[in-house]
């Protein structure tokens, strides 16, 4: 996972007497929900929100596929030195509990280091810890430095985001393809979007990665609040990641997600967003945007079954 190398100390002169081999373990407790912990660490969009150690790096994320067997692919920029490029391979995925994944980190084409990295969470609805068991081996050079740096300045980021990051999750009564199709149909979305009573006026919709959706939400009192979604990501029937703008074009308001599950014969939808502040995430939870947030899944539901 690119987040967790400081590509600052990649170009040190190796140590021959250096060890090649190390077990690494890093800690945070966070005062947030468990699932919103797992959320914050596993879900694509929250990674690329805080996947960058510090402000001089750029992570340009080329693939991201969180589930077993899947693939996280992403370039590690810092002006003036050569990319860093990191493979992720995900290899045990249990939600709230553990993830497992191999890493390799390359540059210049040249292998650099290979890890398996073991993630334990636990906690409760007031707090929550990970555990990060990292079991190094440095290749073209000692890498045990840069790791120690890039994985804390990665899980000081993830605790930052985990703090402003809201989850919301709705099993609906419903096979997956059907939930999908009507989330992600022009015809469709408009007509259930938003809390009971709200309703939406479309400006434009293209709904597929590169599109936008620019609307208004009516409340029921008439007020109107501008809405501009810009799509970076369509999985089809796996997830989708957007960004929200206050209005079109205006302000950065979150980064937003929804990935879709198989429950039995229904579909587990999470909906998550990682707001730009810690200041916007606390003013949204006050005026009630769990709940709002929860009676639009809900409004999805009673759609699908009046059809």
């Amino acid at each position: 996972m690119i987040s967790k190398r400081n590509p600052e100390r990649m170009s040190a002169a190796p140590d021959p007497a250096d060890d090649r081999f190390a077990t690494l373990t890093f800690e945070r407790t966070v005062a947030v929900p468990l699932p919103v912990l797992w959320q914050a660490w596993a879900a694509p969009a929250a990674r690329a929100v805080w996947s960058a150690p510090t402000p001089s790096v750029t992570v340009e994320f080329l693939e991201a596929d969180t589930r077993v067997g899947g693939r996280e692919i992403s370039l590690c920029k810092v002006e003036g030195q050569p990319d860093i490029r990191c493979e992720c391979g995900w290899l045990e995925l249990q939600p709230g509990l553990r993830s497992v994944n191999y890493e390799t980190v390359s540059c210049g084409g040249v292998t650099q280091s290979a890890a398996l990295v073991t993630a334990d969470f636990s906690g409760t609805d007031e707090g929550s810890r990970v555990i990060v068991t990292v079991q190094l081996s440095s290749l073209a050079e000692n890498m045990e430095a840069g790791y120690r740096q890039g994985f804390n300045a990665g899980l000081d980021n993830l605790s930052a985001t985990a703090r402003r990051t809201m989850v919301l999750q709705r099993v609906i009564q419903a096979p997956r393809s059907i939930v999908w199709d009507n989330w992600m149909n022009a015809e469709t979305l408009p007509q259930w979007w938003g809390p009971d009573g709200f309703s939406c006026r479309t400006k434009r919709i293209d709904l597929r990665a590169g599109g936008e959706w620019v609307f208004d939400m009516i409340a029921p009192d008439g007020k109107i609040f501008p809405n501009h979604h810009l799509y970076t990501t369509v999985q089809p029937e796996e997830r989708i990641a957007y960004t929200l703008l206050w209005g079109e074009n205006g302000p950065k308001h979150a980064d937003a997600w929804a990935s879709f599950e198989d429950q039995g014969e229904g579909t587990r939808v999470t909906l998550g967003m990682v707001f730009s502040t810690e200041a916007e995430f606390q003013a949204a939870k006050g005026f009630g945007a769990v709940e709002l947030g929860l009676q639009t899944l809900g409004k999805l539901e009673v759609f699908i079954k009046s059809r």
